[in-house]
């Protein structure tokens, strides 16, 4: 049996932490990943990186301090 790895991320702007993002989702392989303050509109959210790293996103994009996602590793299911 797999151990399934959960993380919950304060990303604090996806979109200006992207490449921190992205060498920790590398380095740490979690298999779902909270996010929170994502601080970007829906449309912003960087969904082909995200992809190119491996996962698929569920998001809610919202200006200021708001904004959440959850990603899943591809075939996690």
């Amino acid at each position: 049996m797999r151990n399934l790895k959960i993380a919950i991320y304060n990303v604090n702007g996806i979109n200006g932490r992207l490449p921190v993002l992205l060498r920790w989702l590398k380095e740490a392989r979690p298999d779902i990943v909270c996010l929170q303050e994502l601080k970007a509109l829906h449309e912003k959210f960087p969904i082909k990186e995200v992809n190119a790293a491996g996962y698929e996103a569920i998001w809610h994009g919202q200006k200021s301090w708001n904004g959440v996602a959850i990603l899943s590793k591809k075939g996690c299911r």
